[in-house]
């Protein structure tokens, strides 16, 4: 049946600016797009006041399946992830087994074949993530990842790193980047800085995320090929980053929303659940963040989604890293970066939805006819204060908690299905 969306504001991540119209839909795409559209064989969504914009792709996400399925699933990760408007993710491969061979990809893909977002699965560089041995990257080319990464941890060995890199570049297959340097994070679990001291609570100092990232530059340089950095933190690797960009270096980035909305203030009170790798560090850091995200230095904002158990998270100094935030990612990019004038909305979008769409060659991302069907409507101007209770996904670890933000989902589709509606998943 078709589907039609009346009176909406169409942010369209490719146009200047959003205009009000109506959108068809139909077998999972857009077949109309903008301008009154009349049409009697459709069910009509009357969406005055609420922008209709391409569904999020959020292309840092970890879903825990296999092997963690206490902490999330397939499944129920997709349902978080439509209730905060993403209709793609891309899961990263710190599962057990790890996603280091065919039959684990083969895996995922099938449960998520009903799933209420698109699924797409990043293939791990070396054997079970211990960067010792490097994967059959064209088997898992075959089997169907998109990009390849370690994500959770570094690839300590330049030399094998090199050659993965050089053979995802044949493959066309993009290299994901997480850039820290364990001798220099060592123990610490907050950034090394004057909240850490005043709370004697170890820490780990950005040049461990700046070593790691001047490391994947040079190797980048050296070899013409591309990388894609995970999760920007710090002044200094923006800096970094922006000049191997001048510079012509084949370089891609992302950040995360709690790097542009908070810092090392929040974890004053000792409160695990926003804790992550790498940490919150100082204003002066989040403020260079969102002096990146402004020219074009950060491409990508994604969610690095990373659900724990209210148990594992129970100890602040025992917790394991990561909060979970895709549920919250378009209401904090409108409260901390469009509200105050850093981006347009239609620059934030952009940010979340065609860049990451592009840098992983799929083809979402747009409202034009021919699109797929993949579309978030919102209100702008909404206020919520964020129930860790009300999530969607089976963890409650959400980075924003008790904070008021604008921005509301109201409505998801995938592939023309309804997937989230006011408060619910269908």
């Amino acid at each position: 049946m078709k589907i039609l969306l009346k009176n909406a504001s169409l942010a369209d991540p490719e146009r200047p600016s959003p205009q009000t119209g109506d959108l068809l839909l139909e077998h999972g795409c857009i077949i109309g797009a903008g301008g009154h559209i009349d049409v009697t064989d459709a069910e009509t969504v009357d969406c005055t006041g609420l922008v209709a914009a391409p569904g999020l792709v959020d292309m840092h996400v970890h879903l825990r399946d296999p092997g963690y399925t206490e902490k999330e699933d397939i499944v129920t990760g997709c349902r978080a992830a439509a209730a905060g408007g993403v209709t793609t993710l891309l899961c990263m491969p710190n599962t057990s087994p790890a996603v280091d061979e065919p039959d684990t990809v083969a895996y995922i893909l099938r449960k998520a074949r009903n799933a209420s977002a698109r699924v797409r699965v990043a293939g791990a560089l070396t054997v079970g993530l211990h960067g010792k041995e490097r994967t059959d990257l064209k088997a898992l080319k075959e089997a169907g990842v998109t990009a390849l990464s370690d994500d959770g941890r570094p690839v300590e060995n330049s030399h094998l790193m090199a050659e993965a890199m050089k053979e995802a570049a044949d493959l066309g297959l993009p290299v994901v980047s997480h850039c820290e340097v364990p001798e220099l994070t060592a123990d610490g679990i907050m950034n090394e800085g004057k909240v850490s001291r005043e709370l004697d609570v170890p820490g780990a100092p950005a040049a461990a995320e700046e070593c790691g990232i001047a490391r994947e530059l040079a190797l980048a340089e050296a070899l013409g090929v591309p990388v894609h950095i995970c999760h920007v933190s710090s002044q200094h690797s923006v800096e970094l980053i922006r000049a191997a960009k001048k510079r012509g270096v084949k370089v891609t980035c992302e950040t995360a929303p709690h790097y542009f909305a908070l810092t090392e203030e929040a974890l004053r009170g000792k409160d695990a659940d926003l804790r992550m790798s790498p940490p919150l560090r100082t204003e002066k850091d989040r403020r260079a963040v969102i002096a990146g995200l402004k020219d074009g230095t950060i491409d990508v904002i994604a969610t690095d989604h990373a659900p724990h158990t209210p148990y594992d998270k129970g100890d602040f100094f025992m917790a394991p890293n990561g909060v979970i935030g895709m549920e919250t990612s378009l209401a904090a990019g409108i409260t901390y970066l469009v509200k105050p004038g850093h981006l347009t909305l239609n620059q934030l979008l952009y940010k979340m939805s065609a860049a990451p769409a592009k840098l992983l060659r799929l083809p979402y991302g747009g409202l034009l006819s021919g699109s797929a069907a993949d579309i978030v409507l919102f209100d702008p101007k909404e206020h919520w204060i964020v129930d860790p209770e009300k999530m969607h996904g089976k963890s409650k670890n959400a980075v924003f908690k008790g904070r008021n933000l604008c921005g509301r989902v109201k409505r998801t589709y995938c592939a023309g299905k309804l997937v989230y509606q006011d408060g619910k998943n269908p």
